[in-house]
């Protein structure tokens, strides 16, 4: 269950990047950050509903070492059915952390056509052997039927047809206290986000050895935009991007 250390010299790098207690308070919504790990052509996969292998297992460490810092990790319906994906957390600060649900962040799956099942996923197996959290479900209107243990947030969706990312938010800070929260994709949540930087806070860009070719799901956002506090971290194979998005036009 539990995984390899991380590099002694990614915490201090991340360290600037991780949410933050006190801008929480002031802002009353939760601390984002966006991270995803991409080839160096920008593809997240080799297509559509391709699970596919990006980071090398250093930056696999850090993914589980960011996801202990935050108190939910969201996906969209497309990433949660393609991957069925755990989002739990295994790394642990010593040996004597193995709470490995307490250390995990909530999932926050936006489903919002209530495709995806939570039971017999892998995060309901992770779930009933007490090493995962049960999911928050973002949907558009009041399921028919409810799974047991899944907690149904409905936003109301807009005039197109797009969730409201200030509502969402707004929402799991007052109703399940969730104070930061750690978007890991699909394409479609990242590119959208990637162009807001009214509600991302932090950006992490793992950006493996690897081309994928043009076949590939493109990270690309639909018009120009620049980032601000940029550094970064190399390691044997992979390279990591740390940066805020800047508000300032291109």
């Amino acid at each position: 269950m539990s995984i390899d250390r991380i590099k002694p010299d990614l915490i201090p790098f991340l360290e600037t990047y991780l949410p933050n207690t006190e801008e929480v308070a002031q802002t009353n919504k939760p601390f984002v950050t966006l991270t995803y790990a991409q080839s160096i052509d920008a593809r997240i996969s080799l297509g559509p509903g391709i699970r596919t292998t990006i980071s090398d297992i250093e930056t696999k460490v850090m993914t589980h070492y960011l996801r202990y810092h935050h108190d939910g990790i969201l996906i969209g319906s497309g990433t949660v059915l393609a991957d069925d994906p755990c989002l739990n957390c295994k790394w642990h600060k010593d040996d004597t952390d193995t709470n490995f649900a307490a250390n995990s962040p909530t999932p926050i799956i936006l489903d919002t056509h209530q495709k995806w099942k939570f039971k017999d996923s892998k995060m309901y197996h992770l779930f009933k052997k007490t090493e995962g959290k049960s999911p928050i479900v973002v949907v558009h209107n009041k399921p028919i039927v409810e799974e047991q243990d899944v907690k149904y947030l409905v936003i109301e969706d807009g005039n197109d047809k797009k969730i409201d990312w200030k509502i969402l938010l707004q929402k799991l800070y007052e109703k399940y206290n969730i104070k930061s929260i750690m978007v890991e994709g699909g394409a479609y949540v990242i590119n959208d986000l990637l162009l807001r930087p009214d509600i991302v806070d932090s950006l992490i860009v793992t950006i493996g050895s690897t081309y994928l070719g043009s076949g590939g799901v493109q990270v690309s956002p639909r018009s120009a935009t620049s980032l601000t506090d940029v550094d970064w971290w190399k390691g044997k194979k992979d390279s990591i991007m740390a940066a805020r998005l800047s508000s300032e036009q291109i």
